[in-house]
């Protein structure tokens, strides 16, 4: 008979202590009825009674809706948004008519050098 009481007090202290942790862990909002403060209070000086009443009354479900999560830059469409490279201004055809001009002329003098560099062999 002492050896079943030990095991029973074994296990009502285990209740209480793991009573005791989910009410220190739980988030403010999931705590309903008293403070939290409170309820550690309760379940400490009812050990058995305090957790059972703990979970049945003071340990409120979780949030029902969408959970909150960290969105990463990479998977934030306004920050991928705002990161786009803007298109370059257009270049005016004169602009383009005088880059054309520049690198004919630069083909021209390449052509010459190696003209030049082939007569010198």
């Amino acid at each position: 008979m002492a050896r079943v009481l030990i095991v029973v007090g074994l296990l009502a202290l285990a209740f209480a202590v793991y009573a005791v942790v989910d009410c220190a862990m739980s988030e403010r909002a999931r705590v309903r009825a008293l403070p939290k403060a409170v309820w550690i209070l309760v379940i400490l000086v009812l050990p058995v009674l305090g957790g059972v009443l703990w979970f049945l009354i003071g340990s409120g479900r979780a949030a029902r809706g969408p959970a909150m999560r960290y969105v990463g830059p990479d998977d934030d469409p306004d920050f991928i948004r705002g990161s786009r490279p803007t298109a370059a201004p257009p270049v005016p055809d004169d602009e383009w008519r005088r880059l054309e001009q520049e690198l004919a002329a630069m083909d021209s003098e390449a052509d010459s050098d190696d003209e030049g560099d082939a007569r010198r062999r």
